[in-house]
């Protein structure tokens, strides 16, 4: 997200870097939990989510919500949904565009589960971003990532997790710190959308700092297979907004970026 050019829960660090107590947390069950979570917003219903009996939160655009009354209120017609999954932290990241009907939506959701165990849900965490939102065009935004490939990297293509938790926090960190930018391993067909404008390269036009307010609350999610990694914050350097920035690494170098900022 840039303003210049286009324009956020303490789980952040906490959860990135705690390991699982088994290693039971697998990509599998994440997965199946992200799906469910798909389907119970294309019904409109929660019925199908194993949301956990004590302790469950859920959370809109950085503020606790009821999820009766948010956007899993209604149904929503689903053009494109993609998952992915972080067996460490053991937690997932769904992208959900939404196209037509009266309110259409681009929603950015992280899933959390209680320990290592993926057979119920501890948290909903979601940026849903619709009309009147920062760049807001969730047609534009669906021609535009359809035509993007998230398949599973080659192992020799993947990227550490400490690479991606420095690049996504780079990437924030741009506002504030002059030299951010320049950290960044940018992809010469990198591709940035943001809302529903895109910028190829993505590392042209870049912010070098100037604010005084860094980027805040980060939420990780890191799948190394992809080669993935999405933050859910507060934009606190333009403005308190709720802001999801999802970047995909291949063989080290920067090659998509997404925001979805209310």
């Amino acid at each position: 997200m840039f303003i210049h050019s286009s324009a956020f829960g303490l789980l952040g660090v906490a959860a990135l870097l705690m390991p699982t107590a088994s290693g039971a947390c697998t990509r599998e069950g994440l997965l199946a939990a992200a799906n469910s979570y798909v389907e119970a917003v294309a019904a409109g219903k929660i019925d199908g989510l194993k949301l956990a009996t004590s302790n469950f939160t859920y959370q809109e655009n950085n503020k606790a919500a009821d999820i009766k009354r948010g956007v899993l209120s209604q149904p929503l017609k689903i053009d494109l949904n993609r998952s992915t999954a972080d067996t460490t932290a053991c937690a997932s990241y769904t992208m959900i565009i939404s196209s037509g009907g009266p309110k259409p939506y681009v929603i950015a959701t992280q899933i959390r589960h209680p320990g290592d165990d993926t057979s119920s849900i501890s948290m909903i965490d979601t940026i849903a971003a619709t009309t009147g939102s920062l760049f807001f065009n969730a047609k534009k935004t669906l021609g535009y990532i359809q035509q993007e490939n998230w398949g599973t990297l080659a192992e020799a293509d993947r990227p550490s997790r400490e690479l991606l938790k420095k690049v996504g926090d780079s990437y924030l960190d741009m506002w504030t710190d002059a030299k951010a930018a320049d950290s960044i391993p940018w992809g010469t067909n990198c591709e940035r959308v943001e809302g529903s404008q895109l910028t190829k390269p993505c590392g042209g036009s870049l912010p070098r700092g100037g604010s005084s307010k860094n980027n805040i609350d980060r939420r990780y999610v890191i799948d190394e297979t992809i080669g993935s990694v999405d933050i859910l914050c507060s934009f606190q350097a333009v403005g308190n907004y709720p802001d999801s920035h999802e970047v995909r690494v291949e063989a080290g170098k920067v090659k998509y970026v997404h925001t979805v900022t209310v």
